[in-house]
């Protein structure tokens, strides 16, 4: 018999007088499933200042953070699914979806997000899936065969590629990019919501909750979208492949204007958080005295130092000073997104560090050798797998859908 009888058992410490029936139960798949759904979202409202809003400096790159965004879909549901002691179940949230909880509701927030990035691709794409079905007939091999079928198959049937077709292509981008940008700021703002709506725990009942989750969302997701991309055009800059982009700008070009939505995106989401916690002080509620000790205490290096400092503070003055270099994006923009993953862990775990009786603490020491199940799923190397899953996605979605390469006519 599997000797963990109490969830948390393993990671929870406690200090003063907590209740005996008290853990840490959200551990690092919450905070990693929050996370990660920013990321979807962020990574989707880059594409859209380019479909939406015209920003033409921005095409290849908002091009790339749509497919990108494609392969971030699937781990948002990976965190819950780790954490569920029975995983198996948790397909019925998008079988039978409904409004009664918010967790309910991710099953309809999420499949009408998916159908939109996935349809917004398909327009995208569509000239270059019919170029390739119809370059690829008649050519041998069993290995040429399966990719033409799989080619014809993503054409739909529709091969229409005449000036008409093409301009109807183009206006459904546009529709379904700015649809999509409401519904991926829900798709997080929702598990923001989560929080905010828990009215047992003092940190998270907040009104503002949800719009700092979308706000650091659409941080997180544009910082990871510039350093990948960044990654990639580095590597192909070392294997002597041509390093411009197609709109003829170099990457420095790129990355700044892309950095300068990126910095204005975070001084938002720096002012929300801000607010939120001046706001607390300046009210000071019944729960403000175990709120203070948590903030100013037992989380004061968590919370001011590694969030607002190394991860808000720090990439802000990066990103700001003049000349700004691929070197120091690249160094800003892993400090962003560290920021914003202390966020989360901030709110998911120190929420639960302080007893229901207002008089003891818990500290969460995160499993790092795995020793069974319980302590991979819910340690360091399960959020591992987690974290680097979307980018084994983006590797077999790219060999379908090649969001960094083109053809002689441009696609939309």
């Amino acid at each position: 018999m599997d000797p963990i009888t109490v969830h948390g058992l393993e990671w929870t410490t406690k200090e003063l007088f907590v209740y005996p029936n008290e853990f840490i139960y959200w551990s690092i798949q919450i905070v990693m499933y929050p996370y990660m759904t920013g990321l979807v979202a962020g990574a989707f409202v880059l594409s859209s200042l380019y479909h939406v809003f015209g920003q033409k400096d921005l095409k290849e790159l908002a091009r790339f953070s749509l497919v990108f965004s494609l392969a971030l879909l699937p781990t948002a549901l990976m965190p819950l699914l780790f954490h569920l002691q029975k995983p198996l179940r948790g397909i019925n949230v998008l079988l039978t979806p409904h409004f009664t909880s918010a967790i309910a509701a991710f099953g309809i927030v999420f499949s009408t997000y998916a159908a939109i990035v996935l349809s917004e691709i398909w327009f995208v794409y569509r000239e270059y899936f019919v170029a390739q079905a119809l370059a690829l007939r008649g050519q041998p091999g069993a290995g040429l065969a399966v990719k033409r079928l799989l080619y014809q198959a993503l054409t739909l049937g529709a091969y229409d590629t005449g000036a008409p077709a093409l301009a109807t292509d183009k206006k459904a981008v546009k529709i379904l990019a700015a649809v999509g940008i409401p519904v991926a700021c829900f798709l997080h703002g929702y598990a923001g919501f989560i929080f905010g709506s828990v009215k047992a725990n003092a940190l998270w009942m907040s009104p503002l909750m949800p719009v700092i989750f979308i706000m650091s969302a659409v941080v997180s997701g544009i910082a990871l979208c510039m350093l990948t991309y960044i990654a990639i055009m580095e590597w192909r800059k070392f294997r002597a492949a041509p390093a411009q982009t197609l709109a003829g700008l170099t990457l420095e070009e790129v990355i700044g204007k892309a950095s300068r939505y990126l910095i204005g995106f975070l001084v938002a989401a720096i002012s929300l958080e801000l607010l939120d916690l001046i706001f607390r002080g300046y009210t000071a509620m019944k729960s403000w005295d175990i709120l203070r000790s948590v903030l100013y205490h037992k989380d004061f290096v968590t919370i001011f130092v590694l969030q607002y400092g190394v991860g808000n503070l720090l990439p802000f003055i990066l990103l700001v000073l003049p000349r700004l270099t691929i070197r120091r994006t690249v160094v800003a923009l892993l400090l962003i997104l560290y920021g914003v993953f202390m966020m989360r862990w901030n709110v998911v775990i120190g929420g639960q560090a302080f007893s229901l009786s207002f008089a003891g603490f818990m500290h969460y020491h995160l499993p790092i050798v795995p020793h069974n199940m319980e302590t991979y799923r819910e340690g360091l190397l399960g959020a591992l797998t987690v974290a680097a899953t979307p980018f084994v996605l983006f590797w077999l979605i790219n060999k379908i859908v090649p969001s960094l390469k083109f053809a002689e006519k441009e696609l939309p």
